[in-house]
């Protein structure tokens, strides 16, 4: 699998922006997709994630201003981020593990894609 994430940018406090994240391959379907997001010095840290059946997870911090959400038939993973934080500014990845279990782990997911520059400025 190989997943393409696109839609980051630079937004004022409040702002939204759209994360999208293209995968490749004919199981997108049945793989658990992720987003986390890196913070330089910091470590890789999980936002959301949806299960081939829908079902959603949230870190604390975005819950509310965050909609993750999947379209099987174009294999993408969406991720709508509203009121936006400076806090928020970091690099959000795309992930894709192939157990269907909802998991906040970095090294559960299997696949990786390059990265989207999310700026938030105050």
């Amino acid at each position: 699998v190989q997943l393409q994430a696109s839609g980051g940018g630079l937004v004022q406090a409040g702002g939204s922006l759209r994360l999208s994240c293209a995968a490749s391959g004919h199981t997108f379907g049945s793989y658990t997709m992720g987003w986390f997001r890196q913070a330089p010095g910091k470590e890789r840290d999980f936002v959301a994630a949806i299960r081939s059946s829908y079902h959603t997870y949230y870190t604390n911090s975005v819950k509310g201003r965050f909609t993750i959400s999947r379209d099987n038939m174009k294999n993408t993973v969406t991720l709508q981020m509203n009121s936006l934080k400076p806090e928020d500014t970091a690099v959000y990845y795309c992930a894709a593990k192939r157990s269907g279990i909802l998991s906040s782990i970095t090294w559960d997911y299997d696949y990786w894609g390059q990265g989207t520059q999310v700026t938030v400025s105050s």
